[in-house]
């Protein structure tokens, strides 16, 4: 059991090292992905399918939206959204 803990806290570190080598615009990039997958997971809706198979679909494709949300997120990081921030209250005051 102890070794599967320490298997985990290194796979979370290397996954943590590998999105801090990715750029802003990456992010930015995976975070507006998630856009596409949220507007189709709502849209599947109105298909001509059983119910089961609209819940499976709906599921599938929220959760990759939601993955690529938080992914995007996680590598946009901290000083990111205060870019992002930054970049709109400069906008609205222009």
């Amino acid at each position: 059991m102890q070794s599967l803990k320490v298997y985990f806290r290194t796979l979370k570190e290397r996954i943590a090292i590998k999105l801090k080598r990715l750029s802003f615009k990456t992010g930015l990039l995976i975070l507006s992905l998630c856009v596409p997958f949220y507007i189709i997971s709502f849209l599947q809706m109105s298909l001509d399918i059983s119910y089961t198979l609209k819940g499976v679909l709906w599921i599938i494709l929220f959760g990759i939206a939601k993955t690529l949300q938080y992914t995007g997120l996680l590598i946009i990081g901290v000083e990111g959204i205060k870019k992002l921030k930054l970049f709109f209250v400069r906008r609205v005051s222009d």
